[in-house]
């Protein structure tokens, strides 16, 4: 069974909590099994110090994941990828007493990522919108979706020139589709 941990804690509270975790998954044999999510302290970590601490959480194969719920808290996902770290990206916080603002429309968190690290170049961009569409999946041992043979047919057609501009602009999607079957239209749920 999975398991998911949120973590709010900063500062060492925050990275004792996470070292911890990791000892305890490999303790257990739950390598691959175990995600923390937001991991707030990961976010405040100097190079040295974070490629430490991903190297921990890769050698225990703990998946993170961040919300994009302001500049100080997104996880530096790139830097963590490299390190061999998956991280995901989530709607967290929908229509609930923590936050009300969630949509669950991973096409909006997108935004929301871009716009809190400041990003206006599309080389910028473009990994926002690809944590979005594939850093769920990874996180959840789930296929890469793509528009490959064998591929999941779980996709959204939308009018727009690029990705980078649909970042910006969140265009609506005029259909979406799941396991094959339009479930909605228009912006409407069928």
């Amino acid at each position: 069974m999975p398991i998911d941990i949120h973590l709010h804690d900063t500062g060492e509270t925050g990275t004792a909590t996470l070292t911890d975790i990791a000892e305890r998954t490999r303790a257990a044999g739950l390598h691959g099994r175990v995600t923390a999510s937001h991991a707030f302290a990961v976010a405040e970590l100097s190079c040295q110090n974070l490629d430490s601490a991903a190297d921990l959480r890769a050698e225990a194969d703990i998946a993170l994941t961040t919300a994009a719920l302001s500049a100080t808290t997104v996880l530096p996902f790139r830097r963590l990828a490299q390190r061999g770290v998956r991280v995901g990206l989530g709607s967290d916080g929908v229509r609930n007493n923590w936050s009300p603002f969630g949509n669950a429309d991973m096409l909006h968190r997108a935004w929301l990522l871009g716009w809190a690290l400041d990003a206006s170049l599309d080389e910028d961009l473009e990994p926002c919108f690809e944590l979005a569409a594939d850093g769920g999946a990874a996180v959840m041992g789930l296929p890469r979706v793509d528009l490959q043979p064998g591929s999941p047919a779980d996709f959204m057609l939308r009018d727009g020139e690029c990705v980078p501009a649909d970042r910006r602009r969140l265009p609506r999607r005029d259909t979406v589709v799941r396991a094959g079957r339009v479930v909605a239209r228009d912006g409407r749920l069928l």
